[in-house]
């Protein structure tokens, strides 16, 4: 029989060798050349979560008035994944094209918008989709100090302490697959975010 101490010992190294490797893969992954890249022109879009994490995403992926769906853009030529940086995830959602502002319009695929991940307030990930504090229309919502985004209108802030809308990502479609058509429009997370 084994003695407590024994035991201790014996998780505490296996955890510890669990946690390296996870580490190790991690650091790999994100070590590829072009991960931490910036998303551009031509990228196709991967889930990000989820038992589906790494699919490409065509436009049925993305339903009308459901929840956004969490993206990384990935490399058409090398198909490096540009997960390498947090700031280059991406929230994809469908909206009824007659709710949207023209802006959010002529940067759609589809009725697809895109828009950064990544709050403007203090960097944190936004990861709700439920009625707005002010209207009874659903909005992204930051729940770290519960800033709220319009997606109809170019994600612009409709509450909280959020300072500016969050950094558009322009959407086309080619070949049956969605598409990044340019780069962020506007500054991606907060001035911290890093």
């Amino acid at each position: 029989m084994r003695s407590p101490k024994q035991t201790r010992r014996s998780l505490f190294f296996t955890t510890l060798g669990a946690f390296l490797t996870a580490r190790r893969f991690a650091a790999a992954q994100e070590d590829q050349p072009g991960s931490s890249d910036r998303p551009r022109r031509g990228d196709l879009l991967v889930v990000s979560e989820g038992d589906r994490a790494g699919a490409l995403i065509v436009p049925d992926d993305v339903k009308l008035g459901e929840a956004p769906l969490h993206a990384w853009p990935k490399d058409p030529k090398t198909s490096v994944v540009r997960n390498g940086s947090r700031l280059n995830e991406i929230l994809l959602i469908r909206l009824d094209a007659d709710e949207m502002d023209e802006e959010t319009r002529s940067r759609s695929a589809d009725g697809i918008a895109a828009y950064s991940a990544i709050c403007t307030h203090a960097g944190c990930s936004v990861t709700g989709w439920l009625k707005s504090e002010v209207g009874d229309k659903d909005v992204l919502k930051c729940f770290c100090h519960n800033s709220e985004f319009n997606p109809r209108e170019s994600a612009q802030v409709v509450f909280g302490p959020a300072p500016r809308r969050l950094a558009a990502l322009p959407l086309a479609i080619a070949d049956g697959s969605l598409t990044i058509a340019a780069a962020f429009v506007g500054k991606v997370g907060a001035q911290q975010a890093g």
